[in-house]
């Protein structure tokens, strides 16, 4: 079978072609398009699944045995310069592509349910497919200036998307924020990749690493000058990725359709931080202060997700703030140097992620016919409970990823976090022990909420909750006491199959991938990095596994017991054991770690009293500069106009006086 490496620049190309068309016809023909809600979706869809196909035809052949291939052509040149564009084939880039583009199909199959009476309907799918082509040109790029140029565009359409509802405050400013903050790390990944190319002359992954080398051990480059540009690429990543203290716009984000939070937030966009960390290892792994500040940056964040997601009620910010805590074992295994475990925990979280979130909308959507389209009401665990009955294939399908996040066998979650914290108990026992805590939280917030949401009495009719929760929000209530002033469903009830199906389908991988990575047998790292495998075929003790594992399933055994206790058996009542006796611990939590507000004391007042002050320079110094001039050229011309006379005579005593003065001046200098 001839290869299909060579047009694998089809495969951002095709969804590209797709939404170019169909935003073409929204500005021209924007009636029509919008009345071809469905054959619109079905073009859209098609595109994406043929760069699926073609993705899965490169990755079987990877799995074959094909070797990586790039090819390159001259973009631009000058003088002895010349700078490359292509794209790049490779085993990492094959997974990617193969991830990416089954979580697109999915989301864009769901969507269809999800977004059927959407008023943007034909938008939104053009806005996915224009993510999903920016995120697949992102993956075979060949080198960092042609990545920064699809993380851009990512950046671009992840700001569109969030703000879908832009006549929404909340949908609005979260865009912003998650704008502002992509920014911030942005400007420092461009500075490294200018630094790097200053001090290396390429673009590419591999010359970067051996050339910066080469210039640390020749004495042409300092060492803390390598290390502050590795630290400023990594940036990016930091902000892309949400690594603190740049993950705050993640939680925000959630104000977009559910849809996008599976997409972006779980599979993709957040993804593209950890690839690229990934992608520079040959530049990172030289420098073991630069893999100690990923690993200690992404075991901060671990724990800060987790910490915060105990105190969520709203189901999706729960799940958000679930996914910073993942996103940061996978930087701590890119700090530990094993690649292969984080793009691992990568693949297989995105797998139950993406359900967990197709799950939240799927409940969502049956929530606001109960209680009405209210972020407030359909999105709080306080108003759910009882779904299971209603929802059985949204509520099963939730569980197995509360299990799989859990990291219990033989299901995907537990084999890559296993394998993460063999890594980090090998190089930072300290960091494992954040990690392997970590682990205990996360199998307990997640069954908090499943059984919030899925177990018990229904509450969604209960007035009183609904009246306390938008009062909380500042909002008022409708005027029969109740929120739900309209006609409403009494009760929720399942989805429809284009949001059913790929709940179902996720569901198997999330069960059955993680199979692919049993540290013994490794197929995964067998494609990745076979001599990596073979290092740890040969070097694999069940001494060593037994107890390291056993550990973490039985911390999150009791994480799972806990929320049990808790919240299906209501043996015990966290409220007072927690937030009674340590009152500021619930506050610090609950408030985020308070670095929202931080932010805003520091940047957002910050900032506009800087322009305050500013502005005040400016009206009074430099206005009142300006204003001066004028006031004396004003002044003078008032003055000087006596003495235009006309009459020689007074001109000429006036010369005569000039003299005068000037012979009496040198006289006294003299």
């Amino acid at each position: 079978m001839d290869s299909a490496a060579p047009l694998a620049w089809l495969i951002p190309v095709l969804p590209l072609a797709g939404a170019c068309l169909v935003g073409l016809g929204l500005i021209s023909f924007n009636r029509t398009i919008n009345r071809l809600r469905k054959p619109i979706a079905v073009f859209l869809i098609s595109c994406v699944g043929a760069s699926a196909v073609l993705s899965y035809t490169i990755l079987a052949q990877q799995l074959a045995g094909a070797g990586a291939t790039e090819l390159l052509f001259n973009w631009a040149s000058a003088g002895t310069f010349n700078l490359e564009m292509g794209f790049r084939v490779d085993p990492l880039g094959a997974v990617m592509l193969a991830l990416v583009t089954t979580i697109a199909l999915l989301v864009m199959v769901y969507s269809d349910g999800y977004m059927a009476h959407d008023q943007g309907y034909v938008r939104f799918f053009t806005y996915l497919a224009l993510f999903s082509s920016s995120m697949l040109g992102l993956i075979i790029s060949p080198n960092l200036l042609e990545i920064y140029v699809f993380w851009e565009l990512v950046g671009m359409c992840s700001y569109l998307l969030v703000g879908f509802w832009y006549d929404r405050d909340a949908a609005a400013n979260a865009a912003q924020k998650a704008f502002v903050v992509n920014r911030v790390g942005d400007f420092g990944l461009l500075l490294g990749i200018l630094g790097l190319f200053w001090a290396t002359g390429s673009f590419g992954f591999e010359e970067i690493g051996s050339r910066l080398q080469e210039a640390v051990a020749g004495g042409s480059l300092p060492n803390a000058a390598a290390i502050l540009l590795c630290l400023l690429v990594f940036m990016g990543p930091m902000a892309k990725s949400a690594q603190f203290p740049l993950h705050v716009w993640l939680p925000d984000a959630m104000e977009g359709p559910t849809p996008i939070s599976a997409l972006i937030h779980a599979a993709t966009m957040v993804a593209a931080g950890v690839f690229l960390v990934a992608r520079l290892q040959p530049v990172y792994a030289p420098f073991p202060q630069v893999q100690l500040v990923i690993a200690v940056v992404g075991t901060i964040t671990l724990v800060l997700g987790a910490s915060i997601a105990l105190t969520q009620m709203d189901l999706k910010k729960g799940l958000a703030y679930s996914t910073v805590s993942q996103l940061g074992y996978m930087m701590l295994a890119m700090g530990c140097g094993a690649p292969v475990a984080g793009m691992f925990h990568l693949v297989t979280h995105a797998f139950f992620k993406a359900m967990l979130f197709l799950g939240s909308g799927s409940v969502i959507h049956a929530m606001e016919e109960v209680v009405g389209h209210e972020p407030v009401l359909a999105q709080d665990m306080r108003l759910m409970g009882g779904l299971r009955k209603f929802m059985p294939v949204t509520a099963g399908t939730f569980l197995i990823g509360c299990v799989a996040i859990s990291g219990i066998p033989p299901l995907a979650g537990f084999w890559s976090k296993d394998e993460i914290l063999g890594q980090a108990f090998g190089s930072f026992p300290i960091l494992w022990l954040a990690g392997f805590i970590t682990a205990g939280m996360t199998a307990f917030y997640m069954f908090r909420l499943y059984f919030l949401t899925f177990e018990g009495q229904f509450r969604g009719n209960d007035s009183a909750i609904q009246a306390t929760l938008l009062a909380a929000a500042g909002k008022a209530p409708a005027g029969d006491g109740s929120h739900r002033a309209g006609q409403h469903a009494s009760q929720p009830h399942e989805s429809g199959w284009q949001m059913a199906m790929p709940l179902v389908v996720l569901a198997v991988p999330s069960v059955l991938i993680g199979l692919l990575g049993t540290p013994w047998n490794s197929r995964f790292a067998s494609l990745l990095d076979p001599e990596e495998a073979a290092e740890m075929a040969a070097h694999f003790s069940w001494g060593e596994f037994l107890p390291l594992a056993g550990a973490s399933v039985a911390v999150s055994l009791v994480g799972i017991g806990l929320a049990v206790a808790a919240y299906a058996l209501h043996k015990l009542d966290l409220g007072q054991v927690v937030a009674a006796r340590f009152p500021a611990l619930n506050a610090f939590l609950a408030n985020k770690w308070y670095l929202d507000d931080i932010n805003d004391k520091l940047f957002v007042q910050g900032s506009r009293k800087l322009a305050r002050q500013v502005l005040e320079v400016d009206s009074k110094v430099v206005d009142g500069v300006v204003n001066l001039t004028g006031l004396i050229t004003l002044g003078s011309g008032e003055g000087l106009k006596y003495f235009e006379t006309g009459r020689a005579q007074f001109y000429a005593l006036i010369v005569f006086g000039g003299v005068i003065a000037l012979v009496a001046l040198f006289s006294v200098l003299g």
